[in-house]
Formats: structure tokens, sequence, C-alpha cells
């Protein structure tokens, strides 16, 4: 090999040898995620990510007080007033705060779904509910207490509730079928979605009439308008 093929040769190797280490430092464009991340369901400012529920005009009966997004409480009975989520969620921890007014009444359900047989969210999404215990004008078993997985499980002792006028602070965790609910820094309920205990209190109980309840493992965020005023602020949902 003469001196002028050599010199070639050497050539092309530096320029392969450049062409790999540029391919192998330069930057890959970063994929976006969301899950494991906290994201806001509400800005503080405006209604932007929810709607009513099977509607698509503006939303009429919720507001932003102070930072804070309330039901003014217009509906008549536990249907026409709900908000959902403009997005859907499967596996999730969410935490928000809340309280509402003396007597009042009202919950945040999960996995709900929309359609022309649904007329309320209660219908498909369990709910943890939001109540004044103690001022309700009516009798409340434990099972519609704050905090309950509604007309299904009961709060523990752990609970305890903040006075009417004063932020508690709430969590569900919803993890492959594995449930959660938490009120002021407490676990209060724990059950399996699904399970035979779970399927027993569904069919024989308040929701033996609803076929699609609690059977989801997808759906929107509901925030419901029982005739009352609520208040909620600092809604975040982190996918799991």
């Amino acid at each position: 090999m003469n001196m002028k093929t050599q010199f070639k040769l050497a050539v092309v190797l530096m320029t392969v040898t450049a062409s790999l280490a540029f391919t192998v430092s330069e930057p890959k464009k970063p994929v976006a995620q969301t899950k494991g991340k906290w994201i806001s369901l509400f800005d503080g400012k405006s209604l932007k990510g929810w709607h009513g529920y099977n509607k698509t005009g503006p939303v009429k009966n919720w507001e932003i007080e102070d930072g804070a997004l309330v039901c003014l409480g217009a509906a008549k009975n536990a249907a026409g007033g709900d908000i959902v989520s403009n997005k859907k969620f499967a596996n999730f921890e969410l935490k928000w705060e809340w309280k509402v007014d003396k007597g009042s009444n009202s919950g945040v359900m999960y996995h709900v779904l929309e359609g022309a047989k649904y007329h309320s969210p209660y219908q498909t999404g369990p709910e943890y509910q939001i109540i004044d215990d103690i001022g309700f004008p009516e009798k409340l078993e434990d099972w519609q207490k704050a905090g309950a997985d509604y007309a299904m499980t009961v709060p523990n002792d752990q609970k305890v509730l903040k006075p009417i006028g004063e932020w508690n602070t709430s969590r569900i965790i919803f993890n492959h079928g594995h449930v959660e609910h938490w009120l002021n820094g407490k676990k209060i309920v724990e059950f399996e979605a699904w399970s035979a205990d779970w399927n027993k209190k569904r069919t024989e109980g308040k929701w033996k009439d609803y076929p699609d309840y609690g059977k989801a493992k997808t759906g929107q965020i509901a925030l419901q308008d029982h005739g009352d005023k609520a208040y909620y602020k600092h809604i975040m949902i982190k996918e799991l």
C-alpha cells in the first residue's frame, strides 16, 4: 500500500469515527410524561378543564371566589348541577381541600361516565362523601357521613373533621382496584374494588338498581352540586 492510498484510508476512518461519535453523543428528544407527576385540575381562576355533566354550554352554577371553586347550590336535587373534568383517569392519587356551609352536602366522584343512558355521575362513579356531619338537617347513617365511600364503606375511628368554615384536606388513591380515602392526614377508608365483598355491597345495597355503578376502570372526576354551597381548591391529581 503506497502513501497516497494510506492517506485516503486514514481520512475515511476519521470521517466514520467522527460520524459515529456525533451519533452517540446527539441528545435524544425528551418524551412527555404525566404519570408520577402532580398536575392541577383547577387553576384557581377559571373553570378551564371542567364542564357540566352531559352538557356543552357554559357552567352557571359554579363560580370562582377567592381562589376557590364554589358550588352555588343551584341544583334542587342530586342531578343537574354536577361538573366533570374534561380528562379521564384510571389509576391515580387525587388530593384537594374543601369546606361546606352549615348543613351542606356535596361529593367527589371518579371513573364517571357520560352518555345518554345516564342522568347523573353517581350512577357510575364511586363517591367520596362531602357533607356537614353535625349540622345536616336530617339524621345521617355512617355511610352518608364525610369521607365515606358513599353507600359502600364507612370511615374508621381515625376520622377527624374540621369545624364548619375551616378547610379540610382530602385524598383518594385508586391503584388497580385498591382504594384509600384520607381525611386531614388520616387514612379513614380502605377497600378493594371489584372484590367479592365489594360486589355484594353493590348488588344488595343502594346501587342494586344501577348496573354500571363502579364498574368502569377509567373515567372523569366529578364535583357534585346537591343544592348546597360547597368550596373546593388546590385540586391536584397524579396518575399512577
